[in-house]
C-alpha cells in the first residue's frame, strides 16, 4: 500500500459520518409504533436521527404551516392530509396509504353500563363521553361521522368531553374520570388492564393513515428512507404488533 493510499485512507478515517436528523410529525395515536419503529430504524441506519413529534393530526399540520420544521408528515385521516396538499405543504409524489385502525367505544374496567351499539349511549347512567375535538383530531371526526349517520350526536352533546388528541379520551376513561370514550382499537389494546372495548364503531369512512414527505425537508434522503421502512416488511410487522392493519 502506497503513501497515497495510506494518506487517503487516513483522512477518509478523520471525517465524521453525515448525520441527518428529521423531525417525523405522526398522529399520536402512532406514538408508540413509531417509537419502535425509529429504535429499529437507526440501528439499521445508525446516520440518522429520528425526532419524533407527535400530537392530534390537526394541530400537526397548524405547526407545519406556521414552519415547524418537519420532514416526514404521518396523519390518522385523509382529510388533514388533503389540507396539507392543498396549503402546499407535502410532496404528492411521495404520499402512501401505510396503516388501517377501528374506532371503538371503550369503558372502565369496572363500568356497570353495557354499551353495545352507539344508541346505548343514551343510557342514564352514561354521563360524560370523552371524544376528541372534531375539527382537529380524527378520532373525533370519525365518531362524529358515525354519530351523525345514527343521528345521536347533537342529542348526546351535553355528555361530551372534549379532548386534545385520541390519547388523552383513553386516559380519562383509564382513570375513571368519564364513563366512555372514543379511541382507535390499537389505543385501547395499551390499557387492557384498565378498560374494556365496549363496541367496535362502524365508520362512513375508513380509519385509513397516509404519510408523505413534507414540501420543503431538508433531509429528503434521509426523510424517503424513513418513509421506505414504514412501508417495508419490517416497519409493517412492527406496526401489526400495535394493532394496525394494512390499508
Amino acid at each position: 500500500m502506497n503513501v497515497k493510499t495510506l494518506t487517503l485512507l487516513a483522512l477518509l478515517a478523520a471525517t465524521p459520518v453525515h448525520a441527518a436528523e428529521i423531525t417525523v410529525s405522526a398522529a399520536a395515536s402512532l406514538k408508540d409504533a413509531f417509537q419502535t419503529i425509529a429504535q429499529h430504524y437507526q440501528k439499521q441506519y445508525p446516520q440518522d436521527k429520528i425526532k419524533l413529534n407527535t400530537a392530534a393530526s390537526g394541530v400537526l399540520l397548524q405547526q407545519l404551516a406556521r414552519g415547524a420544521p418537519v420532514d416526514v408528515f404521518a396523519t390518522a385521516d385523509q382529510i388533514t392530509m388533503n389540507k396539507a396538499a392543498q396549503q402546499n405543504l407535502i410532496q404528492p409524489s411521495t404520499r402512501r396509504n401505510f396503516a388501517r385502525n377501528t374506532l371503538v367505544l371503550i369503558t372502565p374496567k369496572n363500568s356497570p353500563n353495557r354499551l353495545n351499539k352507539l344508541h346505548d349511549l343514551q343510557q342514564i347512567g352514561v354521563k360524560k363521553i370523552a371524544i376528541g375535538k372534531p375539527d382537529s383530531v380524527p378520532a373525533g371526526k370519525y365518531a362524529q361521522d358515525a354519530l351523525n349517520h345514527t343521528k345521536l350526536f347533537n342529542p348526546l352533546k351535553p355528555k361530551y368531553i372534549y379532548t386534545q388528541n385520541v390519547r388523552q379520551a383513553l386516559d380519562y376513561v383509564s382513570r375513571g374520570e368519564v364513563d366512555t370514550g372514543f379511541v382507535y382499537r390499537t389505543d385501547a389494546q395499551l390499557k387492557q388492564t384498565t378498560l374494556k372495548i365496549a363496541a367496535e364503531i362502524p365508520t362512513p369512512t375508513p380509519v385509513v393513515y397516509p404519510i408523505a414527505l413534507t414540501q420543503h425537508s431538508k433531509n429528503t434522503a434521509a426523510a424517503q428512507r424513513f418513509t421506505q421502512y414504514i412501508l417495508s416488511e419490517q416497519g409493517q410487522s412492527v406496526l401489526r404488533r400495535y394493532g394496525f392493519a394494512k390499508p
